[in-house]
């Protein structure tokens, strides 16, 4: 039994609020079981300098977690050197970017700022789900000819807990995981990315694929809580 009597393929309660921070283009907050991440997006009507004159636009992210998001006080990543913040917004970044055709977003800037104000496991897919429902909306209030989103993204995390495969798991859960994964997929069933880390001892690719299996049933779910929050991308 979970410690939340959840059955092992289900998710967590996930609520999605639109538009939740009044001056970002786009934003939205995250609740996610007992995980809570505001995110929002920014955009700039030019693109880093390496990008100049190449005709397209950039999209990244930037993560980060208040001091009492845990049960210990987080010290204040002030000047953004945390190894694991950098690894987390890289993933953000990457895992956005492979959505959006940066050729049709013109030179034209998006950053997402994703921070965490509550931590209960599963930060990091939470983010990039409400990346996307920012950059989304902050695409559609720059008044683009053409939405540059090519697909729904969807992340989820899971894992194996006392031998057993079990999605989206809780901070309990992820502290005592034997193997620990994050998968991103978009709605056309195409990866986006995986991070999976035997923690005790190595795994087979059977349980791998079980696991991707599992992984993209939930995926599937929280992209159709985003198709009832957006709508058509087009």
């Amino acid at each position: 039994m979970r410690i939340d009597s959840r059955d092992n393929d289900q998710l967590r309660p996930v609520k999605i609020e639109p538009n939740y921070m009044k001056y970002a283009e786009g934003s939205a907050l995250v609740v996610w079981g007992e995980t809570k991440v505001i995110c929002t997006a920014s955009w700039e009507p030019r693109v880093p300098n390496w990008l100049k004159e190449l005709g397209q636009g950039w999209v990244t992210a930037e993560y980060s977690m208040i001091p009492r998001c845990s049960p210990q006080r987080i010290q204040r990543d002030i000047n953004k050197k945390a190894s694991r913040s950098v690894e987390i917004q890289r993933l953000i970044g990457r895992s956005l970017r492979s959505v959006v055709d940066l050729q049709q977003l013109g030179e034209n800037s998006i950053t997402i700022d994703c921070d965490v104000v509550q931590a209960d496991g599963g930060t990091r897919v939470a983010s990039i789900v409400g990346g996307f429902v920012s950059l989304v909306l902050a695409l559609r209030n720059i008044g683009l000819k053409k939405m540059p989103i090519k697909d729904y993204l969807g992340a989820v995390s899971l894992g194996i807990i006392d031998n057993e495969l079990r999605l989206d798991l809780n901070y309990e859960e992820d502290s005592r995981a034997q193997v620990d994964m994050n998968f991103v997929m978009d709605s056309a069933q195409k990866i986006a990315e995986v991070q999976a880390t035997a923690e005790i001892s190595t795994f087979p690719f059977d349980t791998f694929n079980k696991m991707l299996e599992l992984g993209r049933k939930g995926i599937n779910e929280i992209i159709e809580l985003e198709k009832k929050i957006l709508g058509p991308l087009q």
